[in-house]
């Protein structure tokens, strides 16, 4: 069998575990500063899956997350931030693993191999959902059947792996290629890779927030607040966006039911029903809103 690229030596690796810990750690760190730097050569591509996934949620569709082994649990982080940075609905995003999602440390490495399970795990899958399938290697098994048997089911598929060529790609609407060099410490693919997969797949779910209108000023307007740090920051941005005080801003997201755009709306004046009316009129977009509101005098 031949090797992936995943599984290739790197150029420091040689008598790594006789090095003082000071230098293994300096290879370490400039390993992870070159996997990064391939970030942006996929920046168009990233801006594509951002746009399918955008559109996913704008509809009726969903987004799915699969991998196995440590590119899933890349997908996986991205994939739970979705509802409490964005407020997209817990309902709208599936999380797909091989073997199931972990409950201790133990992850056991034969389920990648699984084919028929990433099959099923494509079950209910159709048009209007988005597949993001994330495999280092471009080529295990159970990320290659979800994107398989998903996209011949009307799902698109956004394919990320760091090795050009892959076959995962042959199954992808869109190709995120992480051409990574090789691991300091080979086939451990939880660095490099893995750190190259979570930049990109940031990246790409924050795109999408902002082209979703949950983003304002750099400022998390689509957010849950369900805690008192994000109650907190909850009202300094309406307090911010509207300009007013922070007594008012209080007041308006009590009225909005703690939720930060209407609450803006109704500190700049709007009465609570007006103000969820305009939101749906421009489809969630507070600074279409606000301008909607400007317009009818408020």
């Amino acid at each position: 069998m031949v090797l992936s690229a995943t599984e290739h030596l790197h150029p420091a690796a040689s008598g790594l575990d006789t090095l003082p810990g000071i230098a293994v750690l300096g290879h370490l760190l400039a390993a992870q500063a070159q996997a990064l730097q391939v970030v942006g050569q996929a920046l168009p591509q990233i801006e594509q899956g951002a746009a399918l996934m955008a559109a996913a949620l704008q509809g009726q569709g969903r987004l799915i997350y699969a991998g196995a082994g440590s590119s899933a649990l890349m997908a996986v982080s991205d994939g739970l931030e979705l509802g409490g940075t964005f407020g997209v609905p817990a309902d709208r995003v599936l999380l797909r693993m091989a073997g199931g999602l972990p409950v201790d440390a133990r992850m056991p490495g034969d389920t990648e191999d699984d084919a028929q399970d990433g099959t099923r795990a494509a079950v209910g899958l159709g048009a209007g959902d988005v597949v993001i399938a994330v495999a280092a290697s471009g080529r295990t098994p159970y990320a290659l059947a979800v994107a398989k048997a998903a996209r011949a089911q009307g799902a698109q598929v956004i394919a990320v792996a760091n090795v050009a060529g892959a076959a995962l790609f042959d199954h992808a609407d869109v190709v995120i290629c992480l051409r990574t060099p090789p691991e300091v410490i080979a086939g451990s693919t939880r660095m490099g890779a893995g750190t190259a997969q979570k930049v990109a797949l940031n990246m790409m779910s924050t795109l999408m927030g902002i082209r979703l209108g949950q983003v304002h000023d750099g400022m998390m307007v689509g957010l849950v607040a369900d805690n008192e740090k994000l109650r907190a920051r909850a009202a300094g941005m309406v307090a911010q966006i509207a300009g007013v005080e922070a007594t008012v801003a209080a007041s308006a997201l009590a009225a909005a039911e703690g939720a930060v755009k209407p609450a803006v709306l109704i500190a700049l004046g709007q009465a609570p029903d007006a103000a969820r009316a305009i939101l749906r009129e421009t489809k969630g977009n507070l600074r279409a809103a606000i301008a909607r509101g400007h317009k009818n005098g408020i």
